[in-house]
C-alpha cells in the first residue's frame, strides 16, 4: 500500500493540532516552569513530523491498475 494524499492529511492534522497545543502550553506556563523545555520540544517535534510527512514523495502511479 503506497503513501497517498489522504494518508498524509490524516497524519498532518493531528500532529499540527497537538504540536500547537504543546507550544501554547509552553507559552502560558508561569515563570520558570521546569516543563517549558519539554513542551517546546514536543511541540516542535510534532509540527516537524507533520510537515515532514507532507514532503515525502508519492510513489509513481501504476498504469496496470
Amino acid at each position: 500500500m503506497g503513501i497517498n494524499r489522504t494518508a498524509k492529511g490524516i497524519v498532518l492534522v493531528p500532529t499540527l493540532l497537538l504540536g500547537a497545543a504543546f507550544l501554547s502550553a509552553a507559552a502560558w506556563l508561569d515563570g520558570e516552569a521546569a516543563n517549558r523545555p519539554l513542551a517546546l520540544g514536543l511541540g516542535a517535534i510534532l509540527i516537524g513530523a507533520g510537515l515532514l510527512a507532507q514532503l515525502l514523495p508519492e510513489p509513481p502511479k501504476d498504469e496496470a491498475e
